[in-house]
C-alpha cells in the first residue's frame, strides 16, 4: 500500500521540527500536570469521599460487603461463574445497553437531543443499515470467541496467583489505586512511537498493525468507518482485538491481582469510555470525542487519548489548525458545539 503524503502532512512535519526542545519540554510540562493533577485530587478527596461513602450507606460501612456476600452466595460459591458474570457478562450488558441507544439514533435521527450533538454532521444520518449489521456481528464474534477465552485465561492466572473473588472486599482507597494504575497502562500501551529515527502510525501494542505492508490486512477493518459510531469501538480484525482491544485491559488486573469488583468496575468504564470517543455525538457532560473521531476522519493525526505524546511526535499539529481542536472541550452547556464553533463555510471550486 503506497503511502500518499499531502502538503498538509508535510506542513506538519515540519511545524514538529521547528518546536523542537520547545515542543517537548511543553508536553512533558503538560504530561506532569495531569499526573501531578491526579495524585493531588485522590490524596485532598481520598478521605472525604470515603467517609461519605460510608455515611450514605450507613453507620458501620458494610453495606457493600453485605451486598458482595449474598451475591458469592448466590453463585454458591462457584468462583468461575462470579467471575465469568462479573468480567463479561455485567461489562457486555453495560456496552450493549449504552450502545443500542446511540445505534437508535443512528438509525432514525431521533431522539433529537442526542442527535443534535452529532460531530460529522452530514455522515451516518441516517447509518447504512448493513455496514452497521455487519459492524454488530463482528463485535459479537470478538466478544464470544475472542474476549471470552481470554478471560478464562485470565481467571486461571489470577487464581493461580491469589484469590479474585475473595470474600473480604478491597478498601475503597484500594480501587480508586488499582483504577488509576489500570488506566495509565493501558494508556501507555495505546501511544504513538517512534521507529527506525522517523514518525511512525504504530502504537506499542499494535506496532505492526499500522505498517504499511500488513495495515489492510488487520488495522484497515477498525478504519473503515471515517465517521465512527459507538459500536465501532469493538469493531477490529480479531488479532487486532486480542492484543490492543483486549491484552491492554487485561493486564492491570493480572498484574495487580484485582479483586473480581474491580475488575468488573474496570471493565465496565473502560467499555463504556471508548464508547464515548467512537460514538460520534459531543453529548454535554461526556469527555470529549472530538480528538478521536479526528483520527478515523483522517487516519494519520491523533492516535493517543491525552494527546501529550501526540504533540510530542507532531501527529496533532493538523487537528490544532481546525475547528475541532476548539471543540475538544468538555460541554457543560446544552448548545451543540458545532454551533457555537462551527466549521468554517467551504470553498466553491
Amino acid at each position: 500500500m503506497k503511502t500518499h503524503v499531502t502538503p498538509s502532512s508535510r506542513a506538519g512535519e515540519n511545524f514538529g521540527r521547528q518546536e523542537g526542545s520547545g515542543g517537548l519540554w511543553d508536553s512533558l510540562k503538560k504530561a506532569a500536570f495531569i499526573l501531578g493533577s491526579g495524585i493531588f485530587l485522590l490524596a485532598a478527596f481520598g478521605n472525604s469521599v470515603t467517609w461519605h461513602l460510608q455515611r450514605f450507606w450507613g453507620a458501620s460501612g458494610d453495606f457493600w460487603q453485605t451486598q458482595w456476600t449474598k451475591f458469592y452466595q448466590l453463585f454458591g460459591g462457584n468462583e468461575w461463574a462470579l467471575f465469568f458474570v462479573g468480567t463479561m457478562i455485567l461489562p457486555t450488558v453495560a456496552f450493549w445497553l449504552f450502545n443500542a441507544v446511540l445505534m437508535f439514533a443512528d438509525s432514525t435521527g431521533k431522539p433529537s437531543f442526542i442527535t443534535r450533538y452529532r460531530i460529522q454532521v452530514d455522515k451516518n444520518n441516517p447509518v447504512d443499515p448493513v455496514k452497521l449489521r455487519h459492524a454488530v456481528k463482528t463485535v459479537a464474534y470478538n466478544q464470544v470467541f475472542l474476549s471470552m477465552p481470554m478471560v478464562w485465561v485470565a481467571f486461571l492466572v489470577m487464581k493461580w496467583r491469589g484469590n479474585p473473588c475473595s470474600l473480604e472486599l478491597p478498601t475503597f482507597h484500594q480501587v480508586l489505586i488499582e483504577m488509576a494504575f489500570c488506566g495509565l497502562l493501558e494508556e501507555a500501551s495505546h501511544r504513538p512511537c517512534l521507529l527506525e529515527g522517523h514518525m511512525s502510525t504504530c502504537t506499542h501494542t499494535n506496532r505492526l498493525f499500522h505498517h504499511p505492508a500488513i495495515y489492510k490486512h488487520i488495522h484497515k477493518i477498525h478504519h473503515e468507518w471515517t465517521a465512527p459510531i459507538g459500536v465501532v469501538s469493538l469493531y477490529a480484525h480479531p488479532v487486532e482485538h486480542v492484543l490492543s482491544n483486549m491484552l491492554p485491559a487485561l493486564m492491570g488486573p493480572i498484574l495487580l491481582g484485582s479483586h473480581l469488583t474491580t475488575t468488573s468496575l474496570w471493565f465496565t468504564i473502560a467499555l463504556l469510555v471508548t464508547t464515548v470517543s467512537h460514538c460520534g455525538y459531543h453529548l454535554p457532560l461526556l469527555p470529549s470525542p472530538e480528538f478521536h473521531d479526528f483520527h478515523h476522519l483522517k487516519f494519520n493525526q491523533c492516535y493517543g487519548v491525552l494527546g501529550v505524546l501526540d504533540r510530542l511526535h507532531g501527529t496533532d499539529t493538523v487537528f490544532k489548525q481546525t475547528k475541532a481542536y476548539e471543540r475538544h472541550v468538555l460541554l457543560l452547556g446544552l448548545t451543540p458545539l458545532m454551533e457555537s464553533i462551527p466549521d468554517p463555510p467551504k470553498k466553491l471550486k
